[in-house]
Order: C-alpha cells, then structure tokens, then sequence
C-alpha cells in the first residue's frame, strides 16, 4: 500500500478500468491531482487496488475522492479495499477534519444489471467500513448536437446578470423548498444567504468562461422569475445552476429557461453540454428529459458525517 512515485507510474495506476483514466493525465499536469494522492494496492507487481482525489491546483487538501477501484477477481476485495483506505487516508488528508466526499460514476441501469451492482456495492461497502455513509444518488445527462431546442415562446425574456448581488439574491430565495439534497444538507448549517454565498464563490465565481453567458428570466414586466448559470469547467461545457423563484413555480417557466441556458452554450459549437441533478428532484429530472437530455450515467456521492 502506497502512493504513487510519481508521474511515470501513471500507467500501473491505470491498469485498472474507468471512465476518467483518461482525464488523469491531464489533471497531474494542472495539478488537480498530485502523486501523493494517488494510491495503489499491490499484490508483487500486480495492481489489486487504487484510490485517487482530486482537489483545486491553489488548494492544500483534496476536494473530494474520485477514483477508488478493486479488482474484481480478488476474493477478498473489500478488505482489500478497506485495507487501501486505512493507509491512505491518514497520509493524504489533513488531521482532524472531516474526509471529503466520495463519488463514483456508474451505469445507468446498475441496479438491474448483476455484475455493475456487485461492483458499486463492494465498493460502497469498504467505504462503510471506514465511516462512509450514501448521500445522495445523482442523474448525469447530456445534450448533443443536433437535439432540437426550443425557441423562445415570449413568455419570457432573458438577459444578462447585473452584477453578483443580483445572482446571489436569486440563489438565496431559489434555496427556499429546493429539492436538491446538497443545499438541503447546507441548510441544516448555515442561513439561506450564506449557502449561496459560499456556492456562488466556491464553485460559480471559479469558471472561467464568461460572465454574460448567465440568464436572468423574467416576465414581460421585468419582473425575475428563475436563472441558468451556462458554463465551461475543466472538462465540459455545462448547466451550472439553474432555479426558478418559489412565487413563480408550477408554470412550466423551468422548461424555458433550461432551454435559454441550452441555445447559450449550442452556439458556441459544442461537442456536448453535460448536467445533473438528484434522483429524487423528480421535477428537474423531468425537464431534462424533455429539453432532450440524455441520462448516459449515474453519480454516487458518500460522505463522512
């Protein structure tokens, strides 16, 4: 059990399958991920076992745990897995906080298919065992070129954010009766303001691209009724944030302005536009589907308490 060397043990690391194998040369390069939170499990020189995080190029600690993988033909692979965490996660994160939250992308239909649901729950289960608790299950959806999107209705007019205390009001009376379970969860914390304070400064204000991508929608009046915040992270062009007001929902206007956030990043030539959203904002769920967005993966989230 250890970390990696350094950037030519890349290959061993990836001997072991998953979606973003292919995105971590790139991130050691930027820095998101570092050799030293990159670990291994090896039986000689077999890889039996990883675990990776990933973490913001300015920041000392990782964000969140992103890769934790087993070899499905060990007999013992959750102790395996176990074992893996034990010994790495005193090196890689800081003493006396709180381990950060665990993801994992898997199929959409794992739960029907055998063989995807003995792999998410092994893995589920050494993380339990070292105090891991479900969290969330998410949907990831994506459009692609050529799904049609909507024109404007005129029921709704959209343009550009004023300046940061306009989107952070929003953000703040969108929080009020939301269904997604992160901003749930920061409720239980802290006020309705400073949830979207640290959700507008911690991730929103981190993008790169630019600012006038952002919608307001409003009625012909003028009056605000919702906002998507298009954008680009480090991988993908995306629907960052999007809301309606609570005096303005149950008219269908989340359909609109999906469809906004959508057209701004289509004509910017994309190869895809990626979102998500929890399994059980059923209502958001239902918008993607109908602004044809595809449910290509699932997300689990688990998280220390």
């Amino acid at each position: 059990m250890r970390p990696l060397a350094g950037r030519e043990e890349l290959d061993l690391f990836s001997r072991l399958p998953y979606t973003l194998n292919e995105e971590l040369a790139g991130d050691l390069d930027t820095g998101r991920r570092r050799a030293s939170w990159m670990w291994v499990a090896l039986r000689g020189d077999r890889l039996v076992a990883r675990a990776a995080w990933w973490g913001r190029p300015s920041d000392d600690a990782p964000s969140f745990l992103d890769v934790f993988d087993i070899d499905d033909t060990e007999p013992d692979r959750v102790a395996v897995g176990v074992r893996l965490l034990q010994a790495a996660m005193p090196e890689t994160l800081q003493a006396g906080t709180t381990p950060p939250e665990y993801v994992r992308f898997i199929p959409p239909d794992w739960r029907e298919d055998a063989t995807s649901q003995k792999v998410v729950q092994d893995r589920m289960t050494a993380l339990e065992q070292v105090g891991a608790r479900l969290f969330v299950e998410r949907l990831r959806l994506e459009w692609r070129p050529g799904t049609p999107v909507p024109e404007p209705d005129g029921r709704l007019n959209f343009r550009a954010v004023r300046d940061t205390e306009e989107i952070l009001d929003l953000m703040t009376r969108t929080l009020d009766g939301t269904l997604d379970a992160h901003s749930r969860d920061d409720l239980t914390r802290v006020p309705a303001r400073e949830a979207a304070q640290r959700h507008h400064d911690d991730e929103l204000a981190r993008y790169t691209s630019p600012k006038d991508w952002w919608r307001i929608a409003t009625l012909p009046s003028g009056e605000p009724v919702g906002f998507v915040v298009p954008a680009r992270n480090d991988y993908n062009p995306i629907i960052a944030y999007i809301g309606v007001l609570p005096g303005h929902r149950g008219n269908g206007y989340i359909d609109d302005i999906l469809a906004e956030g959508t057209r701004v990043l289509a004509v910017q030539d994309v190869p895809r536009i990626r979102a998500a959203t929890d399994v059980g904002n059923v209502p958001m769920a239902k918008a993607f589907q109908r602004a044809g967005y595809v449910n290509y993966e699932r997300q689990i989230t688990m998280t220390w308490s």
